[in-house]
């Protein structure tokens, strides 16, 4: 997270307040690519669309950005394949996109802007050409109370596939800003504009402090003139070969880091032993080939007190390496039933003394969670995510409580490792690990000797809260 601190410094380092806007465009700004190109990805592979179909929105798309045709008609033969879709049905289809493709390519350093602006109290809003759909889900999960879209027209509860009012381009969305800046008190001469386009120059030239991202080559031309700041982000959108490798080389380091545990528990017939070798091997071998560099903060409370649950939350299928990097030794993970059919690798955690659990029936994950008291019971630690699953950005899903009444029945104290942005290196759905400096605050035992079911949920609520405030997070919603 420090990778950040330059980004955000003139932020941090100026004036707050209301006052001063931070204004966003959407895509290549806030999120790596077109969101257009995920929804129509959408549109084929759903069957609501033809490949045909798709194809023509294509050329339409290539005839605008070539001049041979103005935005409103660009995006009403676009459109033509949602008419008769109600809102609802549109909505659910953009929250599906968001999940999938969307989410995991906001860019970490635009999280950061974002935050840095909040942080001093500006007015923060989304100004894009995209419609409300793409907009929203995106603008929700940053925290970006206002945003400013294109329409779509509705009649009978159904989109007619046209524009509803002005487009938000160009011009309209520099009237859109304006506006708002008036009615808000919003001075323009102070606030900011990140966008990648050219076609955002009536803003840009609107603002005192006009920001390109990932500029098109006429916008970084302007720029270079005018001599505005220009930032490229990379950390989203096509992986390069690099990063392909280095994915390939972290997770495969496991096999290798098995290999050269098994001969040190052979020789002393002790399984632990080499279950411990290969855990301290790959954390540090695997976050290392992916790029990943790890500070913790609170690393003492790792070794305190033991044996002991820790908990933490989960952003990302990196959180094993960094598990594995920071417990090092005499410890059990606790893993979703899927990972067990995994080629490798759930054989791997199987050996390593994994417990895996059925999350569909609860009944069986009740059971499957009774070896882990053993465990402790032996002198072995126990590493659980109470969230159950990943998330889709840094906020904290509810807390389920079978990791906490595993700790209340062993009588070992509870362990909050908070994993503040495991996502920047990859995020849900991605498959490719990006370099990545990740921040990881461990917080002190929680004792449970106190606890009983009666109080088990208020003292729940407790630890959820203190990851809430280290992290600095909303609720996710």
């Amino acid at each position: 997270m420090e990778d950040h601190e330059l980004l955000t410094r003139e932020i941090d380092e100026g004036p707050g307040g209301p006052g001063i806007g931070a204004f966003f465009d959407l895509d290549r700004t806030l999120i790596a690519g077109f969101s257009a190109a995920s929804f129509m990805r959408e549109w084929l592979t759903g069957g609501r669309a033809q490949l045909v179909d798709v194809a023509a929105a294509a050329a339409s798309a290539l005839a605008f950005q070539m001049g041979r045709k103005n935005f409103s008609a660009f995006v009403a033969e676009s459109l033509a394949m949602v008419r008769g879709l109600s809102e609802a049905e549109f909505e659910e289809i953009a929250e599906r996109i968001f999940g999938q493709s969307l989410a995991g390519n906001i860019y970490p350093e635009a999280r950061a802007l974002v935050e840095a602006h909040r942080a001093k109290g500006h007015t923060l809003a989304v100004v894009s050409s995209a419609t409300y759909f793409q907009v929203m889900p995106v603008a929700r999960e940053l925290g970006i109370e206002h945003v400013f879209a294109t329409r779509l027209e509705v009649a009978d509860g159904k989109l007619t596939g046209r524009i509803a009012g002005p487009a938000c381009y160009g011009k309209g969305k520099a009237d859109a800003a304006v506006g708002f800046a008036r009615q808000r008190g919003i001075e323009l001469d102070s606030s900011y504009f990140y966008t990648d386009s050219d076609e955002d120059l009536a803003l840009l030239l609107a603002v005192g402090n006009p920001r390109p991202i990932n500029p098109s080559a006429r916008l970084q031309s302007i720029a270079a003139k005018r001599v505005w700041p220009v930032r490229n982000f990379t950390s989203r959108g096509v992986p390069s070969v690099t990063d392909i490798v280095r994915t390939s080389l972290a997770i495969g380091s496991l096999v290798p880091s098995f290999m050269m545990a098994l001969p040190a528990g052979l020789l002393d017939g002790d399984l632990r032993h080499a279950t411990n070798l290969m855990a301290t091997t790959w954390g540090e071998l695997g976050t290392a080939l992916a790029g990943v560099q790890v500070t913790v903060h609170g690393e003492e409370n790792l070794w305190s007190q033991r044996p002991a649950v820790f908990v933490f939350n989960h952003q990302s299928a990196v959180d094993a390496m960094l598990i594995c990097k920071l417990l090092r030794r005499d410890f059990v993970g606790i893993s979703k039933q899927e990972v067990r059919s995994y080629p490798v690798l759930g054989s791997l955690f199987g050996l390593a003394g994994t417990i895996f659990i059925d999350r569909l029936n609860r009944s069986e994950a009740i059971k499957a969670l009774q070896p882990a008291v053993s465990a402790l019971q032996q002198g072995l630690s126990i590493a659980i995510a109470p969230e159950g699953t990943r998330s889709l950005g840094p906020r904290l899903g509810p807390f389920k409580k079978g990791a906490f009444r595993i700790a209340m029945a062993a009588r070992v104290p509870v362990v909050p490792i908070v994993i503040h942005n495991a996502l920047d290196a990859l995020p849900k759905h991605a498959m490719v690990v990006r370099p990545a400096s990740v921040e990881v605050s461990v917080l002190a035992p929680v004792q449970t000797t106190s606890w009983t079911p009666a109080n088990l949920t208020a003292h729940i609520d407790e630890i959820r809260d203190s990851f809430r405030h280290t992290l600095g997070v909303r609720e996710r919603d």
